[in-house]
């Protein structure tokens, strides 16, 4: 007699009766003239966060993983995901802008200058996540399963950006006015740019398999709980990506939190009068809104939410307080990924995934120093801020 295959109870399904219901709530919130793409923004934003909490696409976490385990499998996710985007990307610039001459740039493309403050911010932020113990996406969907520190990490997010906007100024009009802004077309057309930037992640996909370290599958657990894997974490994320930026606007999640941290700041009246050259960049950078119903707060919203009901369905739900030194890191990491993201115009969605998939040399710049602070705060974390 063949062995039955297990089913999950209807507690599994009940994280997408809430979603639904949550939804449709927003949807009758919603004014009329805000309907259909801001809408599908709250879709995607669900979408995104069951793919990331099912693939565990955290870019702190399989970095660990690869320094820790040298298991390999999630960094390669995320090239996947970067390949995919790429030639989609390019696709979709091909029928906005035919010749990539300069200085014309794709409308709404995350490409930012590059400039000491990129590296800075990167650096900041890539300490920062390791410290907190993700990046600002992973934060997020960790709310979703109901780990608290997320919360104290967001609060340290927002205080970053306003501490950021107090120095933005000096830092624009010294080192990033006159920066460069370098795209890969303008100087190798699109079939160049789409061959350099996938000789790029072949190199460091032979990179990883070469020092990749099989693991033990646990072949015990349900089928509803085992996470995806990451190559298929990664086309997901690559298509999401692409629809986004067809419809919407590129992938990001910091154009919201600025903005909270812009109002948090006006409340205590420590915002500075200007903020230098914001409106001419191109990033996850502040929006102006009169709701907090625009496309990036909904995809934030739809990003939780849709965590929620995957976590609830993989039975990965459960309220995690967080203990003191867990308090303290969290609130600090957030406070040096808030700083970064907000110089560097963006975090590891809208600046590396969205930045590198736009043949952005500030992408690949962000990937390079966002990897060597994270490192450096592995290690500071490890030896001297562990409980």
């Amino acid at each position: 007699m063949k062995n039955s295959i297990p089913i999950p109870s209807l507690y599994n399904f009940s994280g997408f009766g809430i979603v639904l219901i949550l939804s449709w709530w927003i949807k009758n919130e919603l004014d009329q003239m805000q309907s259909g793409v801001v809408y599908l923004s709250l879709w995607i934003g669900m979408f995104f966060g069951v793919v990331l909490q099912r693939s565990r696409f955290c870019f702190y976490c399989v970095s660990r993983d690869f320094i820790e385990k040298r298991d390999s499998k999630g960094l390669l996710g995320i090239v996947v995901a970067l390949t995919i985007g790429t030639i989609g990307y390019h696709f979709i610039f091909g029928a906005f802008l035919i010749e990539p001459v300069s200085p014309n740039l794709p409308p709404n493309a995350h490409i930012a200058p590059v400039s000491l403050v990129l590296v800075l911010g990167s650096f900041c932020f890539g300490f920062g996540m390791s410290i907190a113990g993700s990046c600002i996406s992973a934060q997020l969907y960790r709310l979703g399963e109901g780990l608290l520190s997320a919360f104290i990490s967001l609060i340290g997010i927002v205080g970053g950006f306003v501490i950021a906007f107090q120095v933005w100024n000096f830092l624009y009009l010294e080192f990033i006015a006159n920066a460069p802004v370098i795209w890969f077309p303008h100087y190798v057309g699109y079939g160049g740019s789409i061959f350099f930037q996938l000789t790029l992640l072949v190199l460091l996909s032979y990179f990883l398999f070469a020092f990749n370290k099989k693991q033990k599958k646990d072949e015990s657990i349900m089928w509803w709980k085992i996470r995806w894997p990451t190559y298929v974490g990664g086309i997901l994320v690559g298509l999401i990506a692409m629809i986004a930026f067809l419809r919407i606007a590129p992938l990001g999640v910091t154009a919201e939190i600025s903005s909270i941290a812009k109002t948090t700041a006006g409340y205590f009246q420590i915002m500075p009068s200007r903020l230098e050259g914001l409106d001419t960049l191109r990033g996850c950078i502040i929006i102006v809104k009169n709701s907090f119903w625009s496309n990036n707060g909904l995809l934030i919203v739809g990003l939780v939410m849709g965590s929620l009901a995957s976590a609830i369905f993989a039975e990965d739900f459960k309220i995690q307080l967080p203990n003191r030194i867990e308090i303290v890191n969290s609130f600090i990491g957030g406070i040096f990924m808030g700083f970064g993201a907000m110089i560097a115009l963006g975090c590891t969605v809208g600046n590396l995934l969205s930045g590198i998939m736009a043949a952005s040399l500030s992408g690949w710049v962000f990937l390079t120093f966002c990897g060597l602070g994270l490192y450096l705060g592995w290690m500071l974390k490890n030896n001297y801020l562990t409980s």
